[in-house]
């Protein structure tokens, strides 16, 4: 019993010693992350090897495991670039972005866990500054937004994927001019509107007008062939057979036969 203290003390240290080991070497990766392991030892930053996946994992304590977020990300960046004619323009845009997975060692030992600051925004920027200096403030205010958009993505992209990032997208959220560019922009575009809803109604008019001379042109001609076509033998059996119908009216009537031009006959109501 005397000697039981002396045995269990160097058991108890062993133990202690173990679960700080343990504790040291024990590496726990969240989801959508990814670790990098660098070998004191050994030559450094493991490259050759893919990263280390979620969940626990067990390494020497003497080295050491960098963590990355691997999926989709955003970064917000706010600018200020110049147009074509030297204008001034607030330009804001965002990018979705994520580390290439199987190049994370790569990326750490180049770029190191600060690779947004140091890589995607400054390719951003610079991006942005070559595409909005190719269009005037009227085509940034309008027309040109999307195609802005799909231009520096593809400027930027052209770079960091060399740099082992994946852009998936580029959005551009604002643009703003100068209150002054932009009032006079807004009072352009009302002007043409105006003047496009004028062509409008006078194209309109001229289809209306036109419309109308074709019809009476068509009764025009309509009445010239019905008047070439009626003869006064074809006129004499129309008067003949109107009078004949009038006859067998119930109203009261006078009829005198022969009495009007082409000896037509005239018809004298009561009235």
């Amino acid at each position: 019993m005397d000697k039981l203290p002396k045995i269990a003390l160097p058991a108890i240290f062993a133990v202690i010693v173990l679960v700080i080991l343990i504790s040291k070497s024990a590496i726990t990766i969240g989801s959508g992350e990814a670790g990098v392991l660098y070998k004191t030892f050994s030559g450094g930053v493991v490259t050759d090897e893919p990263p280390l996946g979620e969940g626990f994992h067990i390494v020497a304590p003497w080295n050491k495991v960098f963590i990355y977020e691997v999926r989709q990300q955003e970064v917000l960046e706010k600018m200020q670039v110049l147009s074509s004619n030297g204008l001034e323009i607030k330009l804001e845009a965002s990018a979705w972005f994520e580390p290439k997975r199987e190049f994370i060692g790569k990326l750490h030992q180049e770029k190191g866990t600060e690779y947004i600051q140091r890589v995607l925004l400054p390719t951003i920027r610079s991006a942005a500054r070559s595409v909005v200096g190719r269009y005037t403030p009227e085509q940034l205010y309008s027309s040109k937004r999307d195609a802005i958009q799909q231009e520096i993505f593809e400027e930027t992209q052209k770079i960091v994927d060399g740099q082992y990032i994946q852009l998936n997208e580029i959005l551009v959220r604002d643009v703003t001019l100068p209150a002054t560019i932009k009032e006079a922009i807004e009072r352009k575009l009302k002007q043409e509107q105006e003047s496009l809803e004028y062509e409008f109604r006078l194209v309109t008019a001229q289809k209306e007008a036109q419309k109308v001379i074709i019809e009476a042109q068509g009764k025009a001609d309509a009445n010239t062939i019905l008047s070439a076509s009626l003869t006064d033998k074809i006129l004499r059996d129309k008067g003949i057979d109107a009078t004949i119908k009038l006859s067998e009216s119930p109203n009261s009537k006078v009829i005198v036969i022969g009495s009007g031009d082409s000896g037509m006959p005239i018809i004298l109501g009561n009235q």
